[in-house]
């Protein structure tokens, strides 16, 4: 299951280079790429504001 940035999102930028697919896209709300995401949760654990769920 892919994760998911929500609106929680303050566009901080740890989680961008924390992805080993770049499945993250920049902007004022961050978004993964549902099709690219492996589910590894290495952006869950470097968001600070536990913005990032499973989709």
């Amino acid at each position: 299951m892919a994760h998911k940035i929500t609106e929680d999102c303050v566009a901080c930028g740890s989680c961008i280079d924390e992805c080993p697919l770049e499945a993250i896209s920049a902007g004022d709300i961050y978004s993964i790429d549902p099709e690219v995401c492996g589910d590894c949760g290495t952006c869950v654990d470097a968001c600070p504001t536990g913005a990032i769920v499973p989709a």
